[in-house]
């Protein structure tokens, strides 16, 4: 199985996971992205380059993970803005201000690869939120500790 990682996973994983306390899990992590297990989106890329020392540095160091979107997956962003209600999925701040909006093209890529999403973001009914899209386009979507356990992580 392919993951496909939002921005809110990443830096939940650098924030929260120290690479000093938690090197087995860095050790899996850093093989995942060696065989393109763990991938990502370009527009993640522009969301996150400058957050925190860390997760610069890695996004910084490998930029192959964040990978630019194909026309097929181009048509399914223009799917899901067709959807009235997900058309929220950009903020107007967002629009406003030119900030980059990935999660219509990490669902996108995960849709074309027929990957698993990987979001902290939780399903709330009507919402515009990624699992929610995931569920309409039939995504398939996981936070941080469900790919843990589908891969069978354990430290």
């Amino acid at each position: 199985m392919i993951y496909v990682f939002d921005s809110d996973t990443l830096s939940n994983l650098f924030k929260n996971f120290y690479q000093s306390r938690f090197p087995s899990l860095w050790e899996k992590f850093d093989n995942a992205v060696a065989d393109e297990t763990i991938i990502s989106v370009s527009e993640v890329y522009e969301e996150i380059h400058d957050h925190g020392e860390r997760l610069s540095k890695w996004v910084k160091q490998n930029k192959k993970v964040f990978q630019r979107p194909s026309p097929e997956e181009m048509g399914l962003v223009s799917e899901i803005f067709k959807v009235s209600h997900f058309q929220s999925l950009v903020k107007r701040q967002s629009l406003l201000n030119g900030k980059p909006v990935a999660d219509p093209f990490v669902i996108a890529k995960a849709w074309h690869i027929n990957a698993c999403v990987v979001t902290q973001e939780k399903e709330k009914p009507n919402a515009a939120k990624i699992p929610n899209v995931c569920k309409h386009f039939n995504v398939d979507c996981t936070d941080l500790e469900g790919f843990m356990e589908r891969e069978n992580w354990t430290f």
